[in-house]
């Protein structure tokens, strides 16, 4: 396959990795990895894909900000889980609303995953968070993950 269709499909399959929770980006690096050849196309194409795909959550979520807001607030949940997920989305939604914690809490969640980064994207849409500023950190987070993840596997 020649490079730049192995980037479009990998970055075809960064996009639906964003999307749809069950489909891995992190095992496709590793896979990429392990079979040489063009890793740095992968772990890129990888991060562009993840990235514009959680641009799509995070202008999603800006876009209908008072329709998301409702249907949070209208979920009926009960018990433990219900105050563990309102203080978590509390704790998320004033971490992203201050400049000074907003970038760094992307950066983190596009790189250490935790707390995970579609839920960043809607709360980041919601908070006010500049497009461009939510995308360089989203991207650079992903592809320092994706890195780390190709990097043991090309190197072995």
């Amino acid at each position: 396959m020649s490079t730049l269709a192995e980037a479009v499909l990998t970055l075809g399959y960064g996009l639906a990795s964003a999307l749809v929770p069950i489909v891995n980006a992190e095992a496709y690096a590793v896979v990429a990895g392990n079979r040489g050849g063009h890793a740095l196309v992968a772990v890129l194409a990888l991060a562009l894909g993840q990235t514009t795909g959680k641009l799509l959550l995070f202008e999603a979520a800006r876009r209908g900000t008072g329709r998301l807001a409702q249907k949070l607030a209208h979920r009926g949940r009960s018990g433990r889980v219900a105050a563990g997920g309102t203080r978590w989305a509390g704790r998320i939604q004033r971490w992203l609303s201050r400049r000074r914690t907003a970038l760094p809490m992307v950066l983190a969640s596009a790189t250490v995953g935790v707390p995970p980064l579609a839920v960043v994207s809607l709360a980041a849409g919601t908070a006010g968070l500049r497009r461009r500023e939510f995308a360089v950190a989203c991207l650079l987070g992903r592809v320092l993950r994706f890195a780390l993840l190709v990097l043991p596997a090309a190197l072995a």
